[in-house]
């Protein structure tokens, strides 16, 4: 369920968090081996702040997936799908099995997110540069609805090259929409290369300041600067809120660290061995 005011975070809640976070990395890279692609680097970089919004901060019932009142999430990063559908799988919207078809033909999960096959998936995304716009619709319709849900939308770094992500932001301000909170996983690297030498985002905390939202900058692997980023996004009246990760990607498996090629590159079996040598 959803926290709504900040009440600080016990050090039980914080280990059971990372424990999870853990996990979710495990399944990832199990996953991706297994299908021989996929995105894992990413979706390391990501597995701190969907473990504490799915097991923790979020408003969801995976016994309900459609219930209406639920917060919705969107990743707009679509590539690094596998640690989202991890999330789905541990916290009971489908069974666990299911993750080790990934990417196989008649599979539920598909190589980016699916919302026609998936059980949770709010969105098909992948195609970069959508996901802010779609969650601007749905911070809208829970206005025009009267519902008190919350959207939560995570950008990857290099996503912000696409200009209709700037025309999002611009778009949520001129809104208002205080239930929307957009999330940059800044891991700083992206397909081809590091950001800052592909398309420079700096200085990117005052660019969002610029087109109006109300900005937080964390350390994307510490759990409570995650969950104290959460709580304050809910706090914020009037405008949209981007909480900026600074994150590393392959986060986790120290030859997978800050290397790009594992952007887009599945393991071998010997290297997934050592990285959940690494990972327990």
């Amino acid at each position: 369920m959803r926290t709504e005011t900040p009440e600080g975070h016990n050090d039980e809640l914080i280990n059971r968090l990372n424990r999870i976070a853990l996990q979710l990395r495990r399944d990832a890279l199990i996953m991706t081996t297994k299908a021989g692609s996929g995105h894992p680097g990413g979706s390391l970089s990501a597995a701190d702040i969907i473990a504490a919004l799915y097991f923790h901060h979020m408003r969801h019932n995976p016994k309900d997936p459609k219930w209406k009142d639920r917060d919705r999430f969107i990743l707009s990063k679509g590539h690094a799908c596998p640690v989202l559908y991890a999330a789905l799988a541990r916290s009971g919207y489908f069974p666990i099995e299911e993750l080790w078809k990934l990417r196989k033909l008649g599979s539920i999960l598909q190589g980016h997110p699916d919302m026609l096959k998936t059980p949770g998936i709010e969105a098909s995304t992948g195609n970069l540069g959508q996901g802010l716009s779609i969650g601007i619709g749905m911070a809208l319709a829970a206005r025009l609805d009267k519902k008190d849900y919350r959207v939560y939308v995570m950008l990857g770094d290099g996503e912000l090259d696409e200009g209709q992500v700037w025309e999002a932001a611009m778009a949520a301000s001129h809104f208002h929409l205080d239930n929307l909170i957009a999330i940059v996983d800044y891991n700083g690297l992206q397909l081809d290369g590091f950001t800052e030498d592909i398309m420079s985002l700096e200085p990117l905390a005052e660019k969002w300041r610029a087109f109006g939202w109300h900005v937080i900058e964390i350390d994307g692997h510490n759990m409570r600067q995650i969950l104290d980023a959460l709580d304050l996004a809910t706090k914020i009246k009037c405008k949209p809120t981007v909480i900026i990760a600074y994150t590393i990607k392959g986060k986790g498996v120290s030859f997978m660290e800050n290397q790009v090629q594992f952007h887009g590159k599945a393991l071998t079996e010997e290297q997934l061995k050592k990285a959940l040598e690494e990972l327990r």
